[in-house]
């Protein structure tokens, strides 16, 4: 009975941790709003420029002198990772010029499903009732609080800024099942850095010549660390805890917190749609979480706490490892 406890103990911290994640993700839009020149390219390359130093520093501190053999150990996981990650870093603030917010949130309002689906087909799970229906009513809660933008004649453009956008819930998507299938031996965290950097060369030809004032790169830069690098780092983490859906649907929490954070932030009055949809969203959610039996979550936390990977650890330390599992095992059978 204790793992069981103890499952559903590390599944609620990991929930927990994936709302800090929302909220903290749901900033940018609040802080984006005092820059005064960058934007777009720009605002996607100072960004993402400042999430690969952050995680940088962050590995450094953690591996010390072998941080550089982390990342290259996460392998071909990591590097798949990694352009996932450069895709969402990057289609999101594309789309936005090519179309509207709405639309664009519309769109990445299907990752919950597409993860679902991949799960289902990829790691052969069996999704739960209750979740596929609180991803059906998250995404019309979504749908219902950007209702108006979604009436604008933009044409071609904006189909193509819908297309665009894809891109965000098609990666999270993939990147969601990889994670699972690879982060109980790999340690996926290098991944985000190699996404920032893919990201960073992506938009550096489109951003010459630079607008961004020093007000802006220092805005930009801590949103890099604070808005993308931590809430990144900390969402790996707990999603060893979490199913991929599960996981795609708490953070659909983020379109939820923006319009709080412009509220609290920037005076910007919520709509009235924003907040019935917004609390159709939160129903959608805590109905998931409650109506959950208590076994699967402690399973769903059981699975990836056996083998947490080790991407520190030197042969030293691998033969102690080794030695001291032997000789619990000896005592267990005298015992």
């Amino acid at each position: 009975m204790m793992p069981a406890v103890t499952g559903t103990r590390q599944h609620r911290l990991a929930v927990a941790t994936l709302v800090l994640c929302t909220l903290l993700w749901s900033t940018a839009g609040v802080v984006t709003r005092q820059l005064e020149h960058a934007g777009g390219f720009e605002l996607t390359f100072w960004r993402s420029l400042s999430c690969v130093l952050f995680v940088g520093g962050y590995l450094i501190a953690t591996s010390r002198s072998r941080w550089l053999a982390v990342v290259t150990a996460c392998g071909v996981p990591g590097i798949v990772s990694g352009v996932m990650w450069a895709v969402m870093f990057t289609c999101f603030m594309i789309a936005l010029t090519i179309t509207t917010v709405a639309k664009t949130l519309v769109v990445m309002a299907v990752a919950p499903l597409l993860t679902a689906v991949l799960a289902w087909l990829v790691l052969k799970e069996r999704i739960a009732p209750r979740t596929w229906m609180a991803v059906l009513v998250a995404g019309a809660g979504i749908v219902w609080m950007v209702r108006d933008g979604l009436q604008t004649g933009e044409g071609s453009s904006g189909l193509w800024g819908m297309l665009v956008a894809a891109g965000v819930p098609l990666a999270s998507a993939v990147n969601l099942i990889n994670m699972k299938r690879q982060q109980a031996a790999v340690d996926l965290v290098p991944a985000i850095l190699i996404g920032g950097l893919i990201s960073c060369l992506a938009m550096l030809p489109l951003i010459l010549p630079t607008r961004a004032t020093g007000h802006d790169i220092l805005l930009l830069s801590i949103l890099g660390g604070f808005q993308l690098g931590l809430p990144c780092i900390l969402m790996i983490r707990a999603a060893r805890y979490l199913s991929p859906q599960e996981t795609a649907l708490l953070s659909l929490l983020e379109v939820v917190f923006g319009p709080l954070w412009a509220w609290l932030g920037a005076g910007e009055q919520p709509a009235a749609a924003t907040l019935y949809g917004g609390a159709l969203i939160l129903a959608a959610l805590l109905a998931n979480e409650l109506l959950a039996p208590k076994r699967e979550h402690a399973n769903a936390a059981a699975r990836p706490a056996a083998a947490d990977p080790a991407p520190a650890t030197d042969p030293a330390a691998a033969a102690a490892s080794a030695g001291a599992q032997a000789v619990r095992m000896t005592k267990s059978k005298l015992a």
